[in-house]
């Protein structure tokens, strides 16, 4: 079992109040709080070994780009991919956005004739299909509807069961022979499903389509192994996973990266370069890494993978398991709809509801005033708010940290909101 009270002893922010109450943070889906060894170990790498990866034969320069390797290596074990030398099959990026975008746009360079036969694999053709669903943030949504857009494929999506989960029951209908791209949530941002990935993931292979993960919501609360998953790409931040913002991983099977033409250009991805013909690229993940890497972030990164493998992922899944048990009560609150599934099956602590009569924003609000932080709006993902039949929400996203007590501060402060607002 996680000891929850050493763990937040570990995390210096959650010893303060915030007017003048206990902080509560229960928005751990936006982004997660940081151990003190994570956040020492950025600080300390600016103290201590600061220098560019890759480049320069200076002392310095070998021991930054050792770290730098290392974390990779790091983040790779945590999710069950490949960090061998030859062998890596993780992109660091600036994000699991610029993950997506980074994939979307090699796609459509792909589809211009870029990368030579070999990414071939990755054009596009008029009347292709791309397939989503109607459960995805809009950091998938929106980089595979623009390369739709470029490339005159076509973009089709997974429709949801009534509690908003993928129906993966419909694959061999919504998957055909003319996908070449699925791009799937692992756990919805909103309502916390968890996706039956194997039927999608099979039909998608048995078609001969590119399977992509985006994996923000799931690296940090569940074990993965993109291995076993089956899946071609995945997207995740490390900011959501207690590492720093400003960096997140793609990871790729390797012969798929060795195959992808980059997508962005500069120093460090290039083996030769010549001004009267075209540039001869790196070997992946150098490939795709142009210019200076968030070194420190990185490396910060790979301690909190670290961290997080210590706690053991099944460990942290049962806690987050109980919390979510609990966050659920909200639902017995009079007013109150969760959007998403009611149950704590196949879902995790994030608790997204709808408080009848009273607007998100006021919601949030009154819950600051108690010292609780939770998220409000539509949480970049308003396709599953219309399915909903709303265009916000509230959203209560548990972390590693949290107690029974935090989810039970929650619920009696959600049980005032409405009698504050409408007497």
């Amino acid at each position: 079992m996680v000891d929850c009270k050493a763990i937040r002893g570990e995390f210096p922010i959650l010893d303060q109040k915030i007017h003048g109450k206990p902080l509560v943070y229960l928005d751990s889906g936006a982004t997660a709080q940081k151990p003190q060894a994570v956040i020492e170990a950025e600080s300390d790498f600016y103290q201590t070994i600061n220098a560019g990866v890759h480049r320069g034969a200076h002392e310095l320069a070998a021991r930054s780009t050792m770290a730098f390797e290392e974390a990779r290596a790091s983040m790779a074990r945590l999710v069950g991919a490949g960090y061998e030398e030859g062998r890596e099959e993780l992109v660091v990026t600036a994000g699991a956005t610029a993950s997506l975008n980074l994939l979307a746009t090699a796609f459509g360079n792909a589809s211009l004739g870029s990368g030579g036969k070999a990414a071939q694999a990755f054009a596009l053709h008029e009347g292709d299909e791309i397939v989503i669903s109607k459960a995805e943030h809009h950091s998938v949504l929106l980089p595979f509807q623009e390369l739709a857009a470029r490339t005159r494929a076509r973009l089709k999506w997974f429709d949801l069961t009534q509690d908003g989960r993928i129906r993966s029951d419909m694959a061999d209908e919504v998957i055909t022979e003319r996908t070449r791209i699925v791009a799937i949530t692992h756990i919805s941002n909103v309502t916390g499903a968890i996706t039956d990935l194997a039927p999608i993931i099979t039909r998608a292979h048995q078609v001969g389509a590119i399977f992509i993960l985006d994996a923000c919501q799931s690296v940090p609360h569940i074990p993965v192994d993109f291995h076993t998953l089956d899946v071609d790409f995945a997207a995740w931040s490390a900011h959501k996973m207690y590492g720093p913002t400003g960096v997140g991983f793609l990871y790729g099977r390797r012969e798929l990266l060795e195959a992808l033409p980059p997508a962005s250009f500069g120093g460090s991805m290039v083996e030769l370069a010549w001004m009267d013909q075209p540039a001869q690229y790196m070997e992946p993940p150098a490939r795709f890494e142009a210019g200076t890497q968030p070194v420190a972030q990185v490396v910060a990164a790979g301690v909190a993978a670290d961290w997080m493998r210590q706690l053991g992922m099944e460990q942290i899944a049962s806690h987050e398991r109980a919390l979510t048990a609990e966050l659920l009560k909200v639902g017995d609150i009079d007013g109150v709809r969760i959007v998403g599934p009611t149950d704590s099956e196949q879902r995790i602590g994030t608790v997204a509801f709808d408080l009848q009569g009273v607007h998100p924003h006021d919601v949030g609000q009154f819950l600051d005033s108690r010292g609780i932080a939770i998220r409000v709006g539509h949480h970049c993902a308003q396709p599953v708010h219309r399915h909903f039949g709303i265009y916000a929400s509230n959203r209560a996203s548990s972390g590693v940290y949290n107690t029974v007590e935090d989810a039970q501060a929650f619920i009696e402060a959600v049980s005032e909101v409405r009698p504050f607002f409408l007497g």
